[in-house]
């Protein structure tokens, strides 16, 4: 599903205009990447959760050549599920 698939799903569910509903996906995405960038967490119930982890400085291999490369520190976004979505 694409972001396309999933505003149209939104305004089919929601029983809402298709503008409305890119409106709504959009507005909800904002929020998140905000959310996010301040390191903070977002949790929805049901759904999961998102959080900022901070990956380390590390040694790798360029794998081209074999030669020890250093990759720089950095943020990622991880997604735990919640438990019931698993099922």
């Amino acid at each position: 599903m694409n972001k396309v698939d999933l505003i149209n799903a939104v305004a089919e569910k929601a029983g809402m205009t298709k503008v409305d509903a890119r409106k709504a996906v959009d507005a909800l995405l904002d929020a998140s990447k905000e959310e996010l960038k301040k390191g903070g967490k977002i949790a929805l119930v049901g759904f999961g959760t998102l959080a900022v982890m901070k990956r380390p400085a590390r040694q790798g291999r360029n794998p081209r050549t074999g030669k020890a490369i250093k990759i720089a520190a950095k943020n990622i976004v991880k997604f735990k599920a919640a438990s019931n979505l698993l099922k």
